[in-house]
């Protein structure tokens, strides 16, 4: 408001600043997330499980060497895997349907801030979820290795390749739709993925396609620096890099707001 010479105040409408009007979005997105129990089961709770399950019983042929130092990579791609696309995709679908993000498109806020503080949530989630499995990883006898810039860079092009394909669902499809798909794809790529299986225990043929996918990648990524120490894995950033443009560009090209 301002200040007329006669004392009075007068309105001055306008929108807030365009950054604060994006982190203020961003925060309400991410207690909408850590409020949300089916978040939370897919997010914490199953990551959680799993890494302390088939670390402590021997379920799967994980190789030579402690079974952790071959999970908690695998299961900390799984983590961004269940933020970035699943639980991102499941939110926004239903957000879609119930016309949530047509009203939000309206506000002074622009499309591109929503989407925005949309990623900048899914970071934060991503980062607590990193910082409680490494506890527990720690907890079970974890002992990485390799370059941190290496498993950082990997952590954001995956968070960005599957924010793309989980936008794609999610502004496709209708929320039931996007629901039931994303969880099929999620407990398919949990189990081709190499998260806890090892791909060379599939066959030949296979194991060049799944290697392919953006789970793979990652997991393998994570897992060729912080278990066998390697440098920049470029081949793996790679696939994450275009799967990341192709899915963001085509989220950016097809989504429906209505």
């Amino acid at each position: 408001m301002t200040v007329t010479g006669t004392g009075t105040y007068t309105p001055k409408p306008g929108a807030a600043p365009l950054p604060r009007m994006i982190a203020a979005q961003a925060a309400l997105e991410t207690k909408m997330l850590l409020r949300n129990g089916e978040q939370l089961l897919l997010t914490v709770v199953i990551p959680t499980l799993l890494l302390v399950l088939f670390s402590t019983v021997d379920i799967v042929d994980t190789g030579a060497g402690e079974a952790v130092d071959f999970l908690a990579p695998g299961i900390l791609a799984l983590a961004v895997m269940s933020t970035a696309f699943t639980g991102q995709a499941i939110a926004t679908g239903f957000e879609r349907r119930y016309g949530v993000l047509k009203r939000l498109a309206s506000s002074p806020l622009p499309r591109w801030g929503l989407m925005t503080a949309k990623t900048l949530s899914v970071l934060v989630t991503e980062i607590l979820q990193v910082i409680l499995l490494t506890v527990i990883a720690f907890a079970l006898g974890w002992s990485p290795r390799g370059n941190p810039v290496a498993v950082a860079l990997l952590l954001v092009l995956g968070t960005a390749a599957f924010s793309g394909l989980g936008l794609l669902m999610a502004g496709t499809l209708k929320a039931e739709a996007t629901l039931a798909a994303a969880n099929l794809v999620f407990l398919l790529l949990l189990v081709g993925g190499g998260v806890v299986v090892p791909l060379d225990k599939f066959p030949s043929g296979a194991q060049d396609v799944l290697g392919l996918l953006p789970i793979a990648a990652l997991s393998d990524g994570l897992r060729d620096v912080l278990q066998h120490g390697a440098g920049m894995p470029w081949g793996d950033l790679g696939i994450l890099a275009v799967w990341a443009v192709v899915g963001l560009a085509a989220a950016g090209k097809f989504f429906r707001w209505e």
